[in-house]
């Protein structure tokens, strides 16, 4: 049975470097402002009931996810775990060095719309598994997109045990706190 889907998309503006692309320009720090759609159904549909006629309420989807991109995703800096970078803020600007959010080698736009996938798939596991979501389109510029419809894990590089990474925990983080000390 297929059943209707919801989409709901949230923009952001973020910074991040990119050191093993080849292009300079993108090895220097830079932002974007960036939006993030999701496209999620139901894991076991259903007949809709005739009264609230929903698959689930749109506030309760969506709350948690937009929260986590609202308070922490919103105005970060994206770096590879092992960007030299990091280091410069441990040491010079540690606070500061709350708001990085840290991915397993460059922070492109593929390997966050598999890290935001699985982050998200993570949030819904924790509200009861009602919904999956099928899709995930992150628009890096008006004119460049990624769109990934599979099983995030399946394509996030096998750099270490993927159990305890921050994108598989349904909490608020976007680094992992013992790799962020030992960097």
């Amino acid at each position: 049975m297929t059943s209707p889907q919801l989409m709901f998309s949230r923009r952001f503006s973020m910074g991040h470097r990119l050191i093993r692309s080849g292009s300079e320009s993108c090895a220097l720090p830079h932002g974007h402002n960036e939006t993030v759609t999701v496209r999620l159904q139901a894991t076991s549909p259903q007949r809709l009931d005739g009264a609230s006629n929903m698959v689930l309420p749109f506030a309760r989807a969506k709350t948690t996810w937009h929260r986590w991109i609202d308070d922490h995703l919103d105005h970060a800096l994206q770096l590879g775990e092992d960007d030299p970078l990091l280091g410069w803020f441990l040491a010079n600007e540690p606070a500061r060095a709350s708001r990085i959010v840290l991915t397993p080698g460059d922070p492109t736009t593929e390997l966050m719309a598999c890290l935001m996938m699985s982050k998200l798939a993570s949030f819904l596991q924790a509200d009861g598994d009602l919904l999956r979501c099928v899709e995930i389109r992150l628009e890096e510029t008006p004119t460049n997109s990624v769109v990934f419809d599979g099983d995030p894990l399946a394509m996030l590089p096998a750099t270490r045990p993927a159990v305890q990474c921050w994108w598989r925990r349904a909490d608020m983080s976007f680094a992992d706190p013992v790799r962020t000390l030992a960097a």
